[in-house]
């Protein structure tokens, strides 16, 4: 054990129990201390290191909470089994509790938008729903009832260029996840559908295929998004009979697809009569050009949220169908779920109808793109893809770094970052890179210490590459 230790402590400048607790964890993942190592006890370790007990007693619990080390009452304390990777939904609720545990780490695992006035709204909405009619908490959802919110929706949608929308075309969904799933349930026939997808995607697009038992194949990319000829050698191949894509912003690239892009990929579609499921779910500002909802409205299908630019919290979605194909939408929602609860689609309605929405919106976008900001004048000097309404960062690293040693690395230094490999199908090949969300919800000062922790990561590589 005393081999791990480059120094003792007892000088060493910032918070001592983070340095004990990096060392082991180093010395765990480099295989210097292996399973099942007795480590010494807490007074021992402090003695030999020139700290206070109190100190490793903290940095054991840190460690035995994450679950390197394992704690055995009156035998001591030992290195952990390594265990499985966990799923990333039960690994994001563990990033609120490290969060809540040490202040000091930052979690960029997702986009955490920024509080400009919305919660207030929400709050004084809330109140106004409390005050609705008795009924109104007593019945199940109607579609006459929900009336006034689907067009309070159409309008909120209508904002982009998605083709023509009327109240009747939307269906209100349970956040864009929900979202995509209706629209899979609307349209996958046959024993084994086949969906294409980015050979980089969200993981949702994943996700919802495989529940539905349908098969996920990888489509090609370049710096524009989809390559048509990689989509035409996917159907001829498979037989695929559907397209999910993010055109207007790529999870997790950032990347945009352009027009006449956009067009070669609706005449493929056409052709071999592909359905088209867009995600517009990460966009926060104007769209930049049509929507394939808008270039190929007999094919395409649109999917969007209030989750990046109001709040996730309220798990509200969007869903839009093809010309003269809403009947299978709804049905799909009504046969699933009935329908949003109605306190929440009337919430959803104070909200979209609030004078003081574009406002805020605004704000919102403004106040995410000084974080982007901060992110690239950190980070600027190496391969980076950014746009200031895009709540997240791609960057491929420099030589040296591997994506997965590279967020082990910076999770060792307090910053959670998701790693290419986490967008990429099972058997499919990941670059080494890293998506960096955006976290308004840390001081924007913190936020850039974590920008800077991640920028001496990459100008020091290790030696020796991990695998």
């Amino acid at each position: 054990m005393g081999t791990i230790w480059p120094q003792s402590l007892s000088e060493a400048k910032g918070p001592k129990y983070k340095k004990v607790a990096d060392t082991i964890r180093s010395a765990v993942d480099l295989g210097s201390l292996k399973t099942g190592a007795k480590l010494p006890p807490v007074r021992d370790l402090a003695y030999q290191l020139g700290i206070t007990p109190g100190t490793v007693a903290r940095a054991y619990s840190i460690l035995t909470d994450e679950g390197v080390l394992e704690a055995e009452v009156g035998r001591g304390t030992f290195v952990a089994e390594k265990k499985k990777p966990v799923p990333d939904d039960v690994w994001s609720r563990q990033l609120h509790l490290l969060e809540a545990r040490d202040p000091g780490h930052v979690s960029l695992f997702s986009p955490r938008i920024a509080d400009m006035g919305q919660v207030a709204a929400m709050r004084e909405a809330l109140h106004k729903v409390a005050e609705g009619e008795a009924r109104s908490f007593l019945n199940y959802p109607t579609r006459d009832a929900y009336l006034p919110v689907r067009q309070a929706a159409a309008a909120w949608v209508s904002q982009s260029p998605v083709g023509p929308v009327s109240e009747s075309d939307v269906v209100l969904t349970h956040g864009g996840q929900n979202g995509l799933m209706v629209v899979l349930q609307a349209i996958l026939t046959g024993p084994q559908p086949v969906i294409m997808v980015e050979d980089l995607t969200y993981a949702g697009f994943r996700r919802a295929a495989e529940l539905l038992r349908a098969q996920v194949v990888e489509v090609a990319m370049d710096e524009h998004g989809i390559r048509p000829d990689s989509m035409e050698l996917a159907i001829r191949k498979t037989g695929a009979s559907v397209l999910c894509t993010s055109p207007e912003v790529h999870n997790p690239t950032g990347l945009h697809t352009p027009l006449e892009r956009r067009k070669e990929i609706v005449r493929i579609a056409r052709r071999h009569e592909v359905q088209i499921v867009e995600d517009d779910c990460y966009r926060l500002g104007e769209t930049r050009t049509s929507s394939y909802r808008a270039l190929a409205p007999e094919l395409a299908w649109h999917v969007s949220s209030i989750s990046k630019i109001l709040t996730p919290a309220l798990r509200v979605g969007f869903a839009l169908a093809p010309e003269g194909r809403s009947t299978e939408l709804r049905r799909a929602a009504e046969y699933g779920y009935f329908g949003l609860a109605q306190p929440l689609a009337e919430l959803l309605r104070i909200l979209l109808t609030d004078p003081r929405l574009p406002d805020l919106v605004a704000a919102v976008r403004g106040e995410m793109a000084r974080y982007v900001r901060v992110a690239v004048n950190a980070l600027g000097a190496f391969d980076l893809t950014w746009n200031p309404d895009v709540p997240f960062v791609w960057l491929r690293l420099p030589s040296g770094w591997r994506a997965a040693a590279f967020t082990r690395a910076a999770e060792a230094n307090g910053v959670q970052i998701r790693s290419a490999d986490e967008f990429a199908l099972r058997d499919g090949r990941a670059p080494h890179a890293v998506r960096i969300a955006i976290n308004a919800h840390v001081p924007l000062r913190q936020f850039e210490e974590a920008m800077l922790r991640l920028r001496a990561l990459l100008d020091n590589p290790p030696e020796q590459i991990s695998v």
